[in-house]
């Protein structure tokens, strides 16, 4: 092989490698953007999750403030007034003692219901299943509307910030309920099986038109469809004008 030659393989071979290892950096180079668009997508997902918690966590206190303020006026401060005016008739009619007594207790029993949505570590040591079952046993005792639950287990593994998560999207549906649908019933079925999770509540209200949901304002059905996103399960919320309102979720845990 002559001189010239050799120069021209090493000239070839120069440019071959030069072109392989411009190669490996630019692979490299989009490998490290796209690893890091990855993980900073991953670090934004885990950030709004923790901010979805929190808001959460402060929607659930207002709600149990506003609900506390609900039964101390229609439900306790009324009983209350019943036994006052009991107790006024005793000194007619002795046999009313007794009638008040019974007001007193019932009074005594929706004080020990209404501690423990005071207790801020209630909704902490309770399962999904025991807070839906603790809200719709309010609502039916309050007389906002007739509510039933269902469930097909006692118990099902899944994170405390997801029930956490979709106890809220439930409360929101079943605040709609009791606010605009003018429902007299409410139920609730929850099923797990095969590690799925699906809970359906159904109300007999006035309905709307389904279609218009996300125009809708200050009702928070849009952030329901938000908070499922956020979590990764799929909800539809179906509904017709005088046929009620129909709330599923599906979450695969």
């Amino acid at each position: 092989m002559g001189e010239e030659e050799v120069k021209s393989f090493l000239i070839v071979f120069s440019i071959i490698a030069f072109c392989l290892a411009l190669t490996i950096i630019l692979l490299f180079s989009i490998f490290q953007k796209r690893k890091n668009k990855l993980l900073r997508e991953q670090q934004d997902s885990e950030n709004r999750f923790k901010e979805e918690i929190i808001e959460t966590q402060i929607e659930i206190k207002e709600d149990t403030l506003r609900n506390i303020s609900w039964e101390l006026h229609d439900n306790i401060g009324q009983l209350l007034t019943l036994s006052k005016i009991q107790m006024q008739n005793a000194k007619d009619d002795p046999a009313a003692i007794d009638e008040a007594i019974e007001t007193v207790g019932k009074s005594l029993n929706e004080l020990r219901s209404l501690s423990k949505l005071i207790n801020p570590d209630t909704l902490i040591n309770l399962t999904l299943v025991e807070a839906l079952q603790m809200e719709t046993e309010r609502f039916t005792r309050l007389r906002y509307l007739e509510a039933t639950m269902n469930c097909s287990v006692n118990y099902f593994a899944i994170d405390s910030k997801i029930e956490l998560i979709i106890f809220r999207m439930l409360q929101e549906f079943f605040t709609n309920t009791i606010k605009h649908s003018k429902a007299t019933k409410l139920n609730v079925e929850v099923n797990y099986e095969d590690h799925t999770l699906k809970i359906n509540a159904e109300d007999n209200g006035v309905g709307f038109d389904a279609s218009k949901i996300h125009s809708f304002k200050g009702i928070g059905l849009s952030n329901i469809y938000n908070r499922a996103k956020l979590i990764g399960a799929k909800v539809v919320i179906n509904s017709q004008e005088g046929k009620g309102t129909r709330f599923s979720l599906i979450y695969k845990i």
